[in-house]
């Protein structure tokens, strides 16, 4: 079995998710953070549409080296930030698909500068750096939406909004 498969059939199951609840995203509320340190709504769900899009990077690159000079993107409005997320999964997609397990169990490094801050096989670096990483960072976009009284979409179950 290639090591590949279950984690495309679980990005897809939480991409579809995932979605739903970027669809939610007030558009008048883009600017708003519920605490001074916290990512703006805007920003962080930004960052969850970002995120698929690191697939291709821990594939194709042996390490990927951040820099101290990037600027966080952030959506203008909702329309926009879904093109990004529905561009990034179908590029996850792409990229993961026909990955052979060698490649999968290689090793893949994030650096900053010469400093290796993350070394481990890229399969790992795909479970644990986009889909954990990604439902992180939905799970804290539920509580900004909670937090504007925006009605939740279920997502491994009823929520108190929606039923399944």
């Amino acid at each position: 079995m290639n090591l590949i498969e279950p984690i495309l059939m679980e990005l897809s199951r939480e991409a579809e998710t995932t979605r739903k609840m970027l669809e939610r995203v007030p558009p008048e509320h883009l600017g708003w953070k519920p605490h001074e340190k916290s990512m703006s709504l805007a920003r962080l769900a930004t960052h969850i549409a970002e995120i698929p899009g690191w697939a291709p990077i821990v594939l194709q690159q042996d390490a990927f080296v951040l820099s101290d000079d990037y600027t966080p993107a952030v959506a203008g409005d909702v329309a926009e930030l879904l093109e990004m997320f529905d561009k990034n999964v179908a590029a996850a997609s792409e990229a993961m698909k026909d990955q052979p397990n060698e490649r999968l169990l290689a090793t893949w490094q994030l650096k900053r500068g010469e400093d290796v801050l993350l070394e481990m096989p890229r399969v790992a670096a795909i479970r644990g750096l986009l889909l954990n990483h990604m439902i992180h960072h939905r799970g804290q976009l539920s509580v900004y939406l909670r937090l504007k009284n925006v009605p939740l979409p279920p997502v491994y179950g009823p929520t108190a909004d929606e039923g399944i």
